[in-house]
């Protein structure tokens, strides 16, 4: 019977160490692998150049890397890019390079489809296959930059968790990834230039206050009406608004971050002075910004994107009560790699 090999990648540093002192070998060598596997993101054994054959073979005989692969990269016209990524078994998911004129920004996923229900997102219609773990969305990451440096000359600048997959329903492992980014042992990157976006989910809100996460907060909100969200993200009636003020609140009380809402404006939902209203009012605990986000299509009648009237009621309510608004226009349309699109069509 095949013995199935571990994911090496699976090990910590101490773990390398202490593998290579057990096999007769110095603990030096954990480190130059470990150098390998995340600094330089080798693909094979074979790529460690500074290591003897043997130690490779040995290394072979017992580990895998189980790397991503880009299936198919789709270049949008307003040169957004977007990748479906196989993973070791044969599962995809969508990751996306925005670029602007002064960044380019990473959006990753962290599940195979998603644990939620928005009714409005593409990935929600897609049963929640599994959670990708750490080194899965740490080489989404790697692939993007490699993308940026090739196609925009300059290296990633941001990341967002906003891509398949609800980030808190994988807290352990986005954490691990994270971690990874942001360490001089890994890309070096700095956690104020990464947001992850979460629908909502009180308990591991709070749990990453008091985890003392370096990174920003957004969460997709797209009502302040409890009876209104439900309607269109269902889980709210498992985790009502109330409770996630309350999170919310509490995050903010730990690490005076100001909270960035994601937010659709859709005709006929919450298009109505009500809504700004209540929008508004749940705003007041902390500082906050709004991101009033353009909604694009998938292939269905019950969403559509609000009048412009609409959106500008938003910006003049939300503007004269001191809260900061933006509206962003969504890139990457024509190739199904706009905020709610990626749904595994490639």
């Amino acid at each position: 019977m095949e013995i199935k090999k571990k994911d090496i990648r699976a090990l910590t540093k101490e773990q390398l160490r202490d593998f290579f002192v057990n096999h007769g070998d110095k603990a030096f060598r954990g480190n130059q692998v470990y150098e390998w596997l995340w600094q330089k993101s080798a693909y094979s054994f074979e790529d460690m150049t500074n290591v003897s054959k043997e130690t490779r073979q040995m290394l072979e005989d017992n580990f895998v890397i189980n790397h991503i692969k880009v299936d198919q990269m789709q270049r949008s016209s307003d040169g957004t890019i977007k990748n479906a990524v196989r993973l070791h078994d044969d599962l995809i998911v969508e990751s996306v390079l925005i670029p602007t004129k002064t960044r380019t920004t990473a959006c990753v996923s962290s599940q195979v489809g998603c644990s939620l229900d928005c009714k409005f997102c593409a990935t929600a219609r897609l049963k929640r296959m599994r959670n990708l773990n750490p080194d899965e969305i740490y080489d989404q990451v790697v692939a993007i930059d490699n993308e940026s440096r090739l196609y925009h000359n300059r290296p990633l600048s941001n990341i967002v968790f906003m891509g398949m997959g609800e980030p808190l329903m994988n807290y352990n492992n986005v954490i691990k990834a994270i971690d990874k980014i942001t360490s001089p042992e890994g890309l070096g990157m700095s956690p104020k230039r990464i947001v992850v976006s979460t629908s909502g989910v009180p308990k591991m809100i709070k749990k990453m206050a008091d985890d003392d996460v370096k990174f920003k907060l957004a969460v997709s909100l797209h009502s302040a009406i409890d009876e209104v969200r439900t309607s269109i993200m269902p889980f709210n009636a498992t985790f009502p608004l109330n409770d996630l003020r309350e999170a919310l609140q509490y995050w903010y009380a730990k690490t005076k971050n100001r909270i960035t809402y994601e937010y659709v404006v859709w005709d006929g939902i919450n298009d109505k002075r009500k809504d700004v209203d209540a929008l508004v009012e749940f705003c007041k605990f902390a500082p906050s910004k709004v991101n009033i986000i353009e909604y694009n299509p998938i292939d269905d009648g019950d969403f559509q994107q609000a009048q412009s009237k609409a959106i500008d009621m938003y910006v003049k309510v939300l503007e004269s009560n001191h809260i900061t608004v933006t509206v962003r226009r969504s890139r990457g349309k024509d190739i199904d790699a706009a905020c709610g699109q990626l749904a595994n069509k490639s």
